[in-house]
């Protein structure tokens, strides 16, 4: 009876809305961006999403608790079984919720041969079978999103249970907690091996996050996804002991092919159900391996190698698409191929073969154009075959250097640091030099809360990226891509504004203005901003390279490398305010602005480039121009014509400023 009420809860509103749920979790590929959702569409696709999960919910219940009312064709329990009925016809009506579709007639039908089976009292396995095979068609139609982002804390989920369940649960998960007498229906036994063997981990954290109505069990919303999931695990582990665990251990060394056929990521444990695993390992290996999995679940999550096997089998899915003619699901496997396999494994590329990661980019960029192209699809075949190709060649490599050495480490930490980190100090060293020789020094602390700010939230980014939040492929080019075009403009303007004042009489007059004006509460947001900016879009991309790096294990060597980079760029700070301070006033403003100019055409390069990877913006190759990272150069007819755009308004603007006024050369001296 306690867990009958899960369709309560579903039927009534859940406590928690499809988005928030999914929220962190592993979630199915969104639509092509280029179709975009109406509000009524998505309000009409989250309905039918929030009724897919609650029916996936009460199929689970009746797979689980039918037995508890028949048994051998008899009734055990007349009222369970009344309920069981009642549910099973309630299911019907709630396929006839879902949206009209060859897959609801197929799950409409698939109801009615469960609601008969239960009628003539059928074996309880067979109305289990029934149930399973209806709740893994609900998630192949309407994919709720069902897996962690990433391992699940077992502190956090030890600490969790002892503060919100020990009471009513028990410590050891048996129902006998000191407030579980008098409780009605009495709490449930989690370390009841018959009933663990029927129940998900997915199930357990359906019931944590909306409660169960008509109990004493409350939702959990208000835990965060990745707090639910770690309470989960650690419930689901009350029935399979450590030493099952390691009983399981062995087996996984030795079937470990099988075992991961049958359960291949993180997605696959949470929803499988330990008495179906059984049929396929037998009922003590499955134990031993569900003991095994509940407990190291790490041993799931996605590697390297695991990453780039997934990006080839995208793209065929991709070519599969295009052959039938659904340009559409083809683009959007395609586009799946790079940000969900192919970008978490960048860092580590990066840092030991860049060329070839260079080459795997512009391979997958090339195969997502030639879809938007509408080209034959036998073109479309040999730009994926290429790509394979460099996924073997990345994939060889990674294996031939699975764990990181410290040289490469080392190396990997303090070119990327540098690298990054360049970008943003000749910005932020300029921004102070200027404020120096204009005597604005009263501005100098705004400039550095920007960048010191940007580094604490650099800090937070690392924390969240490591145990909150999982940072997807495109929310990280999303970020790189909107962050580098709006530092792009606000330098655009800057570096016209300063080039405007490299001749004496422009500057005589801006000092003469702002000496008699007080501290603008507007420009001095205004460097703030620029500053945090500019700083923190790099040190964004610079926290992804080094959790990847910092995965590896060699956290000496990265430490040993971010330190030697930030002596680095210590170092070169040092030596560009020196020589700024004791240029002329003219030749420091044009020194400043033509390299801000630079940097603004850097960016908006790289910006754009972001934005395709991404999937926002279209791609069509040049194929005779090279890529150059470092000047954000890359072969695309549309990365290059914004940076031709931006390069045009520059000079533009500069030679205006050049014509209107001639510099008097007899005041350009130094302060």
């Amino acid at each position: 009876m306690a867990w009958a009420v899960l369709l309560f809860g579903a039927g009534t509103g859940l406590a928690g809305t499809a988005e928030s749920f999914v929220s962190g979790a592993q979630t199915p590929p969104k639509e092509n961006p280029s179709t975009p959702a109406t509000p009524s569409r998505q309000a009409h696709e989250a309905d039918a999403q929030e009724t897919a999960r609650a029916l996936w919910r009460l199929l689970d219940y009746l797979a689980v608790d039918y037995g508890g009312a028949v048994h051998d064709g008899e009734v055990v329990n007349a009222g369970e079984y009344r309920e069981m009925v009642e549910f099973a016809h309630t299911a019907a009506g709630m396929v006839g919720q879902l949206p009209s579709s060859p897959a609801r007639e197929a799950l409409a039908d698939g109801v009615a041969r469960l609601i008969v089976a239960i009628e003539r009292k059928a074996d309880p396995r067979e109305v289990a079978d029934i149930a399973r095979g209806l709740s893994r068609r609900i998630l192949q139609t309407w994919p709720v999103a069902v897996a962690p982002g990433r391992v699940p804390d077992e502190e956090l989920g030890s600490r969790l249970y002892a503060e919100n369940c020990a009471m009513c649960h028990g410590v050891k998960g048996h129902g006998d907690g000191p407030q579980a007498a008098g409780l009605e229906p009495p709490p449930i036994d989690f370390s009841d091996p018959a009933r663990a063997e029927e129940r998900s981990l997915y199930a357990l954290f359906l019931s944590i996050t909306d409660g169960i109505a008509g109990t004493a069990m409350p939702p959990y919303a208000n835990l965060s996804t990745q707090e639910r999931w770690a309470l989960a695990f650690h419930v689901g582990r009350f029935a399979y002991s450590p030493a099952l665990a390691e009983e399981g251990a062995k087996i996984w060394q030795e079937r470990q092919d099988e075992v991961r056929r049958l359960i291949p990521d993180m997605d696959a444990l949470v929803r499988s159900i330990p008495s179906t695993l059984a049929r396929e390992l037998g009922e003590q290996d499955a134990r031993a391996i569900t003991a095994w999995l509940r407990h190291h679940p790490e041993v799931l999550m996605p590697s390297a190698a695991r990453d780039l096997e997934a990006a080839k089998a995208r793209l065929e899915e991709a070519l599969a698409s295009y052959r039938e003619g659904d340009r559409r699901a083809a683009k959007k496997a395609a586009l799946s191929a790079y940000l969900d396999h192919v970008e978490p494994v960048e860092p580590l590329l990066k840092t030991r073969a860049p060329a070839l990661m260079r080459r795997i980019e512009s391979a997958m960029a090339d195969v997502r154009a030639t879809i938007d192209r509408r080209k034959n699809p036998d073109d479309l075949a040999d730009s994926i075959g290429r790509a394979d190709a460099l996924i073997d060649e990345a994939a060889a490599l990674l294996a031939d250097r699975n764990r990181a050495d410290a040289t490469a480490s080392f190396v990997g930490a303090y070119t990327i640091l540098l690298r990054e980190g360049l970008e943003a100090l000749l910005v932020v060293v300029a921004m102070i030099a200027f404020l120096a020789k204009s005597g604005r020094r009263e501005l100098l602390a705004h400039v550095h809360a920007g960048w010191v700010v940007a580094l604490l939230a650099g800090g937070l980014t690392w924390m969240a990226a490591t145990h909150l939040v999982v940072i997807s492929g495109a929310g990280r080019e999303l970020t790189e891509g909107i962050g580098g075009l709006v530092a792009a403009a606000v330098l655009v303007s800057v570096g016209i504004w300063m080039h405007g004042k490299s001749n004496a009489e422009s500057w005589r007059r801006y000092i003469a203005e702002t000496m008699q004006r007080a501290l603008s509460r507007r420009s001095a947001w205004f460097l703030f901003g620029l500053s945090f900016l500019v700083v923190y879009r790099e040190a964004f991309e610079t926290i992804l390279f080094y959790a990847a790096l910092w995965s590896e294990g060699a956290h000496s060597a990265v430490a040993s490398g971010a330190a030697a980079a930030a002596i680095s760029l210590i170092a070169i700070a040092w030596l560009f305010l020196r020589f700024s301070l004791r240029l002329p006033i003219r030749q420091f403003f044009l020194f400043s602005s033509w390299l801000i100019a630079v940097l603004a055409v850097i960016l908006a390069g790289k910006g754009i480039a972001a934005l395709q990877e991404a999937g926002w913006i279209g791609i069509t190759p040049l194929s005779g121009l090279p890529r150059i990272d470092i000047v954000g150069l890359f072969p695309t007819a549309e990365g290059l014509a914004v940076q031709i755009a931006t390069l045009v308004v520059l000079l533009l603007a500069f030679h205006l400023h050049g014509r209107d006024s001639q510099p008097a050369t007899s005041t350009d001296t130094a302060e």
